[in-house]
C-alpha cells in the first residue's frame, strides 16, 4: 500500500539535519510532519510515520530522549519517548536508580527512603495504541508529544521538573496494519477498521492485553521489561476504547471484586488519581465521564498491563474513551443521563470527532502527570513502604483474608458462645459482630500462613516448563534464587539446581498471585441473584497451569541460594548410556513433542511403547518415545538434547512391547476472516514447538477432499461456532467484509463454518482416516456428527437443549482438577490428577451402550475447584471432560476444557500434542 499519508519530506529531513535544542519554533507541529493533522477526520497515522515523527522530536527537542526497548514480533521497532526537563535527561541514570532503590525496598531504612523519595523525580508510564483498532490512543499520542515539548507554560514547566514521563506504544504491528487498512479507500466514507482481515497483533489480537504475567509475545516482554526490571513507574497508565454507551470515557476508580494480595495502599492512591483525573475534566467542561459501575472493569485479574501494575506496588490506570476517524454518534442513554456519584456530569448526544477525542486525552494525560507533580514525594515513598510492607510480611507470620475463609469465620461464629462479660460487646454480636476470639483461632490459624517462601525441586519430570515458569517470574521482576547445594526444609532434602522463590520481596503480591489459588468472592447482582459477570477470568494460579510442582514454605528457611541475574536458560540434557540399538526419551517433557516434530519432518523412524519401558535404573511410562538408531537421528537427537534441555537414553536393545509408529502429519489450524484469537495462541505455540501447519479457512473446509492436503483438523475454541443460548458458549464474531470491498489476497479467507456445508465435510475427512481435534465450544463437533455422547451440564426446553442458568452453572474462567487415565494415547506423558482450565467450557456422559468411544479425562469430585469462582461445580462430578472417538476410519478428540488456554496451561498442552501425533499414527495402521 502506498504511502501518501506518511510523513512529508520536509520532516524526514529534520530527522537528520537537526539535533539538540528546543522551543515551539523548532519543533515541527503534526500538522505540518504528516500528510493530515492526526486527530482530524478520515485520517490515520501509520507507525511509519508516528516512528519518523518520533525521530524528528527527538532530534529538536532537548525536553526527549528516544529509547529503543526491542523488537515487535514482526519486527518493527517499538520504541518509548522519554520526556522530562533537560536537567532530568541529563541525569537519567540517576533517578532511574532511585526508582529502583525505592521500588525494591531491599535495606532501605525509613529515613533513607525518605531522603531518596525528595531527592528523585516521580516516574509515570503512559501508552498506546495495545489495541490497534482503538485507534484514538495513537494519534492522540503524537499531539500530546507535541505539546509537551513545544508548550512553555508555568504548568507544563512544573510537571517537565518534577516527573520523568515514558511514552510508549504497545503494538507497532497492530497500528501499522489497521491505520494502512483504513486509510487504503479513496473515498473516505467507506474507511473503517472494523475489517482488518487478521488480528491486529501477530498472534494473538486482543489477548495482547492478557499476557502481561505470561510475557510470551515479544511486546510484552519489552513493556514489562522496562516497567519492572528497569525504570520501576509508580503510574501505568494504559489507554483504551470504547467508552460505554452514550458516555465520552470511563475513568478509574473500579468496581470490586477487590483481589486479596496486593497493598491496599495502591488502591487507595488509585482512586486519588482516578478522581483527580475527573476533576480536571469537569474542570474544564468536558462532560461525559464514569467511574465504578459505569462499566464492567474490576481489579482482580492479574494478567492485563494495568492490573499486573497493582502486584507491583504501582498504580495502574485504563481509561476507555469514545471515538474514530470516521465521525460517530454520541448516543443518548436515558439511565446515564442521571448524574451521579459515578458519573457526575452527563454528556449531551451530538456527533463526535477524533479531535475531541483526542483533547479529552490531552486533559486525562496531563491530570495524571500533575497528580505525579504534586504528590512527587509521596508516590516516591509510597511504593518504597509498600515493598518493605511485602519484604516485612514475607518474613514473619501473615495471613491473606479471603472470602472462604470469611465462610468458614460465620460457620464458626454459629456454634461459639458469645462473651457476655462486656455488655457493649454482646450488643454488637447480636447486631452481626462475632466472637473477637474468632479473628485469631479461625482467620489466623496457624495452617492457613501464607508461605515464607516456594522451593521448586530439580528433580521433577518436566525441567524445561519449569524454567518457561520461572522466566515469566523474572520478567516481571520476581527475584528467583537457585541452590548451589542439596539443602534441607524441615525434613525434606532438595537436589543441587532446585529453584527458590521467597516471598520476602517487593513484588509479594505477585509472587502470591501466581502460586497460590485465586479465591474469588460469590459475586452477585443482588442478594440471591444471578452472578456478576467478571472482567475477564477468575482463576489462573499459574504454576497450577503449568503443572510445576513445588512446596510451600510456612517456616522461615534458608540454604545455600544464589540469586538468578536474569531469564534462564534451559540446562542442557544429554545423551546418557551407550546402547547402539536406540534412544529412549520420557514423554512427560512437552519439549519431547519438539524432538519428535524433527525427527518426523527428516523422516527418521519414531515409535510411542504403549507399556513403557526402562533404560537400567530409568523407568518410562505409558507412551515413552523410542527412536530407532540411524545416523540421520543420531545426528538430530544428539544436537536436540543440549538445546531442548531433555535427556536421551541409548540402549542396547529394542524395546519390548507393543508400540505405535507415528507418521509425518499434515496439520490444518482452522481460522476465520478476521483472527480468532484462541486459534492464534495455537499457532504461536505449533511455531515454539515445531509442529508443521497451516492456517486454513471456512471456504477450504467446504470445499472438501480434505484428506488431499491434511491428516488433522484442529478447532480451537469458539471456531465451530455453536447458536445462542446451547450448552457450548459461542466464539467471537467479526464483522465480514463483501469481497469487492477487500484485497483480492484475503478474499479465500471469507466465509463461516455452517452445519450445512462445513460439516459434511469433516465427517466424510474422518471417516476416511482423518483426525478431528476440538477444544473448548469447538467440542460441539461431538453432537454434531452424531458421537454416543450427550451434554453432561444442560436441560431439555421441549426438544431443544439449553445451557443452565447461571444460578444454576457457571465457572467463568477457572482452575479444575481433573482425573486422567494416561495409559490412553490421549494422555500420554500426563500425571494422573491434572489442574485444567475451564471457562464455562463443555463437559460430555456417555450414551447408554456407546461404543468407540474413550474417557481420557474426567471429574471426579463435587468439588473440582482449585483456583477461581465456581457456581453449581457439583454437577460436573462423573462427567467427561477429554473424549477419544472413533469416527470412521478417523478419530474425533474433544478436549472440552481449554488445554492451550493463552497459552498458559502447559500442564495440559499435551492433550493437543498427542492428539495431533495419534489420531493420524492410528489411521495409518487400520
Amino acid at each position: 500500500m502506498t504511502r501518501k499519508y506518511a510523513m512529508t519530506g520536509a520532516a524526514m529531513a529534520l530527522v537528520m539535519i537537526m539535533g539538540g535544542g528546543a522551543n515551539a519554533a523548532t519543533i515541527t507541529p503534526p500538522g505540518e510532519a504528516f500528510a493530515q493533522n492526526p486527530g482530524s477526520d478520515y485520517f490515520l497515522a501509520d507507525y511509519t510515520a508516528y516512528e519518523a515523527y518520533l525521530k524528528t522530536l527527538a532530534s529538536q527537542s532537548d525536553r526527549m530522549k528516544l529509547v529503543d526497548i526491542g523488537k515487535s514480533e514482526e519486527g518493527r521497532t517499538q520504541w518509548v519517548a522519554i520526556v522530562s526537563s533537560p536537567a532530568n535527561l541529563a541525569k537519567l541514570d540517576h533517578y532511574k536508580s532511585i526508582a529502583k532503590r525505592l521500588a525494591k525496598a531491599e535495606g532501605l531504612t525509613k529515613e533513607e527512603a525518605a531522603k531518596l523519595a525528595a531527592e528523585g523525580k516521580a516516574i509515570v508510564w503512559i501508552d498506546a495504541g495495545m489495541h490497534a483498532t482503538e485507534v484514538v490512543t495513537s494519534q492522540g499520542q503524537i499531539q500530546v508529544l507535541y505539546r509537551l515539548l513545544s508548550q512553555n507554560d508555568p504548568e507544563t514547566l512544573r510537571h517537565l521538573d518534577d516527573v520523568i514521563v515514558l511514552y510508549g506504544h504497545d503494538n507497532p504491528d497492530g497500528m501499522e496494519l489497521v491505520s494502512d487498512w483504513y486509510m487504503r479507500d479513496a473515498d473516505v466514507k467507506k474507511r473503517d477498521v472494523n475489517t482488518i482481515p487478521r488480528l491486529y497483533q501477530k498472534y494473538v489480537g486482543h489477548d495482547n492485553n492478557r499476557d502481561s504475567f505470561m510475557s510470551h509475545m515479544s511486546e510484552t516482554t519489552n513493556v514489562n521489561k522496562m516497567l519492572f526490571r528497569e525504570w520501576y513507574p509508580q503510574i501505568i497508565y494504559n489507554q483504551h476504547q470504547p467508552a460505554p454507551a452514550g458516555m465520552v470515557v470511563f475513568v478509574p476508580p473500579f468496581r470490586d471484586p477487590f483481589n486479596f494480595n496486593y497493598d491496599p495502599l495502591v488502591m487507595t492512591t488509585l482512586q486519588e488519581v482516578g478522581m483527580a483525573m475527573h476533576s480536571r475534566l469537569v474542570a474544564e467542561d468536558k462532560p461525559g465521564s464514569g467511574a465504578r459501575s459505569a462499566a464492567p472493569y474490576s481489579t482482580w485479574h492479574n494478567g492485563m498491563e494495568r492490573s499486573v501494575a497493582y502486584f507491583h506496588n504501582a498504580v495502574g490506570l485504563l481509561t476507555e474513551i469514545t471515538g474514530n476517524p470516521t465521525p460517530m454518534p454520541l448516543a443518548l442513554v436515558p439511565d446515564v443521563q442521571l448524574a451521579s456519584n459515578d458519573r457526575p456530569m452527563p454528556a449531551a448526544p451530538q456527533t463526535w470527532h477524533l479531535n475531541q477525542t483526542v483533547e479529552y486525552q490531552y486533559s486525562l494525560n496531563r491530570a495524571v502527570i500533575d497528580y505525579a507533580a504534586r504528590n512527587r514525594e509521596r508516590l516516591l515513598f509510597n511504593i518504597y513502604k509498600m515493598g518493605a510492607n511485602s519484604i516485612d510480611k514475607g518474613q514473619k507470620d501473615s495471613w491473606t483474608i479471603t472470602p472462604t475463609k470469611i465462610d468458614a469465620l460465620k460457620e464458626a461464629a454459629k456454634t461459639a458462645k458469645a462473651p457476655v462479660e462486656d455488655p457493649v460487646l454482646a450488643a454488637m454480636i447480636g447486631r452481626g459482630a462475632v466472637d473477637p476470639t474468632l479473628y485469631k483461632s479461625v482467620l489466623q490459624s496457624p495452617e492457613t500462613r501464607d508461605p515464607r517462601g516456594y522451593v521448586i525441586p530439580a528433580d521433577q519430570a518436566d525441567m524445561p516448563t519449569v524454567v518457561t515458569f520461572l522466566n515469566a517470574l523474572i520478567k516481571t521482576g520476581v527475584d528467583v534464587d537457585k541452590a548451589t547445594k542439596p539443602f534441607k526444609v524441615g525434613t525434606k532434602t532438595y537436589p543441587a539446581g532446585s529453584y527458590v522463590v521467597k516471598t520476602a520481596q517487593a513484588y509479594r503480591p505477585h509472587v502470591l498471585d501466581m502460586f497460590e489459588p485465586q479465591d474469588h468472592p460469590h459475586d452477585v447482582e443482588y442478594p440471591g441473584g444471578p452472578p456478576k459477570s467478571p472482567y475477564d477470568i477468575t482463576g489462573y494460579t499459574l504454576a497450577y497451569q503449568m503443572g510445576i510442582k513445588f512446596d510451600r514454605i510456612l517456616e522461615g528457611f534458608d540454604g545455600p541460594f544464589e540469586r538468578v541475574p536474569d531469564v534462564i536458560a534451559v540446562t542442557s540434557g544429554s545423551v546418557k548410556g551407550s546402547g547402539k540399538a536406540g534412544w529412549l526419551i520420557s514423554h512427560e517433557t512437552n519439549k519431547s513433542f519438539t524432538l519428535t516434530n524433527r525427527l518426523l519432518k527428516a523422516g527418521a523412524p519414531v515409535f510411542w511403547l504403549k507399556e513403557g519401558s526402562k533404560a537400567g535404573k530409568q523407568a518410562f511410562g505409558p507412551g515413552a518415545i523410542w527412536v530407532p538408531a540411524s545416523a540421520q537421528a543420531q545426528a538430530i537427537v544428539t544436537a536436540s538434547v543440549k538445546d531442548l534441555g531433555i535427556d536421551a537414553y541409548a540402549v542396547g536393545a529394542k524395546p519390548a512391547g507393543e508400540s505405535l509408529p507415528l507418521k509425518p502429519v499434515r496439520i490444518g489450524l482452522v481460522d476465520v476472516y478476521g483472527g480468532s484469537m484462541p486459534s492464534g495462541w495455537n499457532r504461536w505455540l505449533f511455531e515454539q514447538f515445531e509442529a508443521p501447519f497451516e492456517v486454513v479457512y471456512p471456504q477450504r473446509l467446504d470445499a472438501g477432499n480434505l484428506a488431499k492436503d491434511y491428516d488433522v483438523l484442529v478447532f480451537a475454541d469458539g471456531t465451530f461456532p455453536a447458536p445462542a443460548g446451547g450448552p457450548f458458549r459461542g466464539g467471537r464474531s467479526f464483522p465480514q467484509p463483501k469481497a469487492e470491498d477487500i484485497p483480492a489476497e484475503f478474499h479465500p479467507w471469507l466465509g463461516t463454518v455452517t452445519d450445512a456445508k462445513t460439516l459434511p465435510q469433516l465427517a466424510a475427512f474422518a471417516k476416511d482416516g482423518g483426525t478431528l481435534i476440538a477444544v473448548g465450544s469447538s467440542g460441539r463437533l461431538a453432537t454434531a456428527l452424531g458421537a454416543p455422547v450427550e451434554v453432561a451440564v444442560a436441560k431439555k426446553d421441549g426438544d431443544k437443549l439449553t445451557a443452565l442458568t447461571t444460578k444454576e452453572f457457571y465457572i467463568p474462567g477457572s482452575v479444575l482438577r481433573a482425573k486422567v487415565d494416561n495409559r490412553q494415547p490421549l494422555a500420554y506423558g500426563l500425571p494422573q490428577d491434572v489442574d485444567v482450565f475451564f471457562d464455562r467450557s463443555p463437559t460430555f456422559n456417555l450414551k447408554a451402550a456407546a461404543t468407540g468411544v474413550a474417557k481420557v479425562s474426567w471429574f471426579d469430585t463435587e468439588t473440582p475447584l482449585r483456583s477461581g469462582w465456581a457456581v453449581g461445580q457439583e454437577k460436573l462430578k462423573g462427567s467427561t471432560a477429554v473424549l477419544d472417538i472413533d469416527l470412521g476410519k478417523g478419530k474425533l478428540f474433544v478436549m472440552g476444557p481449554e488445554v492451550t488456554q493463552r497459552a498458559q496451561s502447559y500442564g495440559t498442552f499435551k492433550f493437543l500434542f498427542n492428539g495431533l501425533l495419534y489420531g493420524p499414527a492410528i489411521a495409518a495402521s487400520r
